[in-house]
């Protein structure tokens, strides 16, 4: 699962994009301009971009560059009309980091978008195994001690994001950013609910919480509290 800013101001191929990213479980937010795209990447955090080249107002290279200019390192894939080499190599070195021209099948753009969500550490498994809990990214399946848990896709979400970076604490506000999407009324009620059925569907009876709530710092999920099978 990833957080995703689609930048394209041709609404069929947005609609089309965010539909199939969405069935993905990807939290997908659309933008047709470019001053509202390059707003968004500067003040929310995304996993990655999908920027179109023409906007209707300044072109996604003009996005890229302020953005990058202004220190934004989220990856960026480009798309664009322009098939000549020299409109390719500006993008690349104006700070894209990958590039796709129109048009395209969606599963190239699924493809790509995988790559770069792979450079980070954070999402170069496709599988995560900490002890007796089992998520297969690619399929949507959850099994702790062996049983498969049917999980929402936003549960998934969180599980996903907090198993990641085991260990590490997150506030509601951190947990609102990554994982929901930003034009959303989500609240800190709709993290704590999620969280409650998590536990509810997760946790082993008898035992503590694989989900860990600190106080004044937020929630996380402790190794130590995942068995380790012999």
């Amino acid at each position: 699962m990833a957080k995703i800013l689609l930048i394209e101001d041709d609404l069929q191929l947005a609609s089309s994009v965010k539909e199939q990213l969405e069935s993905a479980l990807h939290t997908v937010e659309h933008v047709v301009d470019g001053r509202e795209g390059l707003d968004r990447l500067r003040l929310y955090s995304y996993d990655v971009a999908v920027l179109d080249w023409t906007l209707p107002d300044i072109s996604g290279l003009d996005v890229l560059k302020g953005y990058r200019d202004a220190g934004g390192t989220t990856p960026v894939l480009m798309l664009t009309g322009r098939t000549e080499i020299d409109n390719r190599v500006e993008g690349l070195t104006s700070g894209a980091d990958d590039y796709l021209t129109k048009p395209f099948d969606f599963r190239e753009l699924a493809s790509r978008l995988q790559a770069l969500l792979r450079r980070p550490a954070n999402y170069c498994q496709n599988n995560l195994n900490i002890g007796d809990l089992e998520i297969d990214i690619a399929a949507k399946i959850v099994r702790r001690q062996g049983v498969k848990m049917k999980l929402l896709p936003k549960e998934f979400a969180v599980l996903e994001f907090l198993l990641r970076r085991a260990d590490h604490c997150f506030d509601t506000d951190a947990l609102l950013t990554h994982v929901w999407n930003s034009e959303s009324d989500a609240s800190e009620a709709a993290v704590w609910q999620t969280i409650k059925r998590l536990r509810n569907k997760l946790d082993v009876e008898g035992e503590e919480s694989i989900i860990v709530n600190v106080k004044g710092m937020g929630y996380k999920i402790e190794k130590d509290r995942l068995r380790f099978r012999e």
